[in-house]
């Protein structure tokens, strides 16, 4: 007896009874895509070796047989793993840019991707900035993504995973960036060495331990490091607030994103004023400080690292 999907014949079909599948098996999305039905769309076009964004065009064409064993089979593993779809195909999109990804790193989906694409501006100019420091790189996507829309500018990726940077890495020479961009191995600032940066920017893990035992299924394919910031998710930021001001050169900015750790953050210093930036395309939680105003409230982040 035909299987029910045997009716299945065309991509349109495809696509969306993965929608339906994903839908029904209750999937949870945000590594880049935020619905069933790019979901599926993404995942369909994988298996057919097509672009993405031809599916629409080509929705009534027939799928051979073969063809079709291929989409049935990476659906369900979509919904039988958990696994982000990004992890099946083996790459995503950033910042305009494509990434390969594997599990040693945390699939890129950071709001930073539009303060990238516009040179940081306002709060820089584009042409005064220099040398760029991406820290918690992971697979290099920030960094990556500075280095090629500012065709000027050097960029240091660092990360205490040796894994993370060899994915960094394969990054690094997709897009042809390796004269401009330099891997480090490095527990936060401790590899740095004395170099100066205009702008740092960073994703670091900033996850509570309450939050972190409430992550669907899909997020804990990602690697536990790239999260894990401690019990209020601060640990880690509130080195790199302590260290930032002796790695910035002067009217240096840095940047860093906090998610959902932006309120424990502001509560824990409600003297301190962040900047907290909006973003035309969605997200939140991404701070700026200037390096005088790292400088001034030293003593009090100082104090922050040792008390926690």
């Amino acid at each position: 007896m035909p299987a029910e999907t045997d009716t299945l014949t065309t991509i349109q079909d495809l696509v969306r009874w993965g929608a339906s599948r994903f839908a029904a098996a209750g999937l949870f999305f945000g590594h880049g895509t935020d619905n069933a039905f790019d979901e599926a769309a993404w995942l369909v076009a994988e298996a057919l070796h097509m672009p993405v964004q031809r599916v629409a065009e080509y929705r009534d064409c027939r799928v051979t047989a073969s063809e079709h064993a291929a989409v049935m089979a990476l659906l369900e593993r979509r919904v039988v793993e958990r696994r982000p779809a990004a992890y099946l195909t083996g790459r995503t999109w950033f910042a305009g840019l494509e990434f390969v990804v594997d599990d040693s790193v945390m699939i890129p989906r950071s709001p930073l991707a539009e303060l990238i694409a516009d040179g940081f501006a306002p709060w820089l100019e584009p042409e005064r900035i220099g040398r760029v420091l991406d820290l918690c790189t992971g697979s290099g996507s920030l960094g990556i993504a500075v280095a090629a829309h500012l065709p000027d500018v050097d960029v240091d990726l660092a990360d205490i995973s040796p894994a993370a940077l060899r994915v960094a890495a394969r990054n690094r020479s997709l897009h042809g960036l390796e004269e401009r961009v330099r891997l480090l191995e490095s527990d936060l600032f401790a590899g740095i060495g004395e170099q100066g940066y205009d702008v740092i920017v960073s994703n670091p893990p900033y996850v509570s331990t309450a939050e972190m035992e409430l992550l669907p299924p899909e997020y804990r394919h990602e690697p536990r490091l790239a999260f894990a910031g401690g019990e209020t998710g601060l640990d880690l930021v509130l080195r790199i607030l302590r260290d930032a001001p002796d790695y910035l050169d002067d009217e240096g900015i840095l940047l860093v994103e906090v998610g959902n750790s932006a309120a424990a953050l502001q509560q824990r210093f409600p003297t301190v004023p962040f900047t907290w930036l909006e973003f035309e395309h969605g997200g939140e939680g991404v701070f700026l400080l200037r390096q005088q105003q790292l400088i001034e409230f030293h003593p009090r982040f100082s104090e922050a690292v040792v008390a926690s």
